[in-house]
């Protein structure tokens, strides 16, 4: 019998964050003027063993977690995360393995990634153009150092490539008919997210947010785009296709239309809580029950008894809170 919450919804998704750090600082991420030199990151020894990470998802997959997926912070920060990989590849019952990615460190890692058993990527990518990218992404990263990850992602056979754009409105939204252009035909999947308020650093406001109708508006009035069906229950994206067969992209509505009565995910952080929810502000503490010796058994009970429990819904409430809600950086989870 699949495991469910309290609002019908099954476990799916698992998102593993194996680090809290990153090598850049995008604004509606992690802010330089939040996360500078003096921030305290979770020192090493706090951090979740890979062995305890292949543990914990070896138990959760038969309680229904197929597609599990390695965030950070920027994962590839971690050393060695190709072990973690292997680790995780050689898991009976998992579909799909994939990793998110700022793209940068991709040309070292994709080989050694794909070698250990990594299926596909995603490469977040929020502009083509330079000086909007460098500003969004707070280190003057160009845009030639990502799309030099992309292609390093494409010759390993990390396909195929979805990429993701954080669309904010009076920032970067004139320019995603550009990005849509420039990925037409490649087989790789362009998905253009809400700005959204995850975290209690990124100062978000509703006016900053442009809508996927509105997205999907622009896109369409230049390249004619029709709906598609999810590729599976739960899925955040919703799929539209190039009318000509050029492709396809999707659009992530968790502001304009929230998604929460089909939310599969569950999110593992660095340090090793449970997070049921992107907007939650507590985590269950599954390292304790790890490093203090309790057995496979226990350790399933302890989740059965969580993803029952489950009522998140965040994303729905939104517009009726009238005062801010505490939540976990979305840098420390993963999106």
């Amino acid at each position: 019998m699949p495991l469910l919450d309290q609002r019908g919804r099954a476990l799916h998704d698992l998102r593993v964050s194996v680090t809290d750090r990153c090598n850049l600082r995008c604004t509606y991420c992690m802010p330089r003027e939040v996360f500078g030199p003096g921030f305290p990151f979770l020192p090493h020894d706090e951090l979740l063993r890979y062995e305890e990470i292949a543990r914990l998802v070896g138990i959760m997959v038969p309680l229904g977690a197929r597609k599990i997926r390695v965030t950070g912070g920027e994962p590839l920060v971690r050393r060695d995360l190709d072990r973690l990989i292997a680790m995780l590849a050689a898991i009976d019952g998992i579909e799909d393995l994939t990793l998110t990615t700022n793209g940068v460190l991709l040309p070292q890692f994709a080989a050694r990634l794909r070698a250990a058993g990594l299926q596909r990527v995603t490469v977040s990518l929020d502009a083509l153009d330079d000086a909007v990218f460098q500003r969004m992404n707070g280190a003057g990263v160009p845009v030639s150092a990502v799309l030099r990850g992309i292609e390093a992602a494409a010759a390993a056979g990390l396909a195929p490539i979805k990429i993701n754009a954080v669309v904010q409105h009076g920032v970067n939204d004139h320019l995603v008919v550009d990005l849509a252009r420039h990925f037409r035909g490649s087989g790789h999947i362009v998905r253009f997210i809400e700005y959204m308020d995850v975290g209690n650093t990124n100062r978000w406001r509703t006016e900053e947010v442009e809508s996927a109708r509105d997205i999907v508006r622009r896109i369409d009035a230049v390249f004619p785009l029709e709906p598609i069906e999810p590729n599976y229950a739960g899925e955040v994206a919703e799929r539209w296709r190039y009318r000509d067969g050029a492709g396809e992209i999707g659009v992530i509505a968790s502001v304009s239309q929230p998604f929460c009565g089909a939310c599969t995910r569950a999110r593992l952080s660095p340090e090793g809580r449970l997070f049921t929810c992107l907007f939650a502000s507590q985590g269950f503490d599954l390292r304790e029950l790890v490093r203090r010796g309790d057995d496979d058994a226990a350790i399933t009970a302890a989740l059965r008894a969580l993803w029952t429990a489950r009522d998140d819904r965040y994303s729905e409430l939104r517009a009726s809170l009238d005062h801010p809600v505490e939540k976990v950086e979305m840098s420390h989870i993963g999106g």
